[in-house]
């Protein structure tokens, strides 16, 4: 999986990338077909805000956070994430049973 981390008119730090990383490694053991995902950084006065979209098979999903501190909004976006993650595994997974319905079972 690729993770592209960037910033809107702020550094990001080696601490912040590694942050982000070690929190999307997470919802990486989630989901298997992840191809990218993008987190961008960036301050509006004096909220920080964490946004990230990751492109998936089958789905594409963003979230967005806002926090006093940066790395509150890293937490509270990587909590959405995978939530919606979980429920678009919950979705994507085949929950019928093999011969469940009564026209496909054999009578004796």
């Amino acid at each position: 999986m690729q993770i592209a981390i960037s910033g809107q008119q702020m550094d990001v730090t080696p601490s912040l990338k590694e942050y982000v990383t070690q929190k999307m490694s997470r919802i990486e053991r989630h989901l298997d077909n992840v191809t990218n995902t993008t987190v961008v950084l960036h301050v509006e006065k004096t909220r920080h805000v964490a946004e990230a979209t990751i492109n998936t098979k089958g789905a594409t999903l963003h979230a967005n956070a806002k926090a006093a501190d940066m790395y509150a909004a890293i937490d509270e976006l990587m909590r959405k994430l995978d939530s919606q993650v979980r429920k678009h595994k919950e979705k994507s997974t085949n929950h019928h049973r093999n011969g469940g319905a009564l026209k496909e079972q054999k009578l004796k």
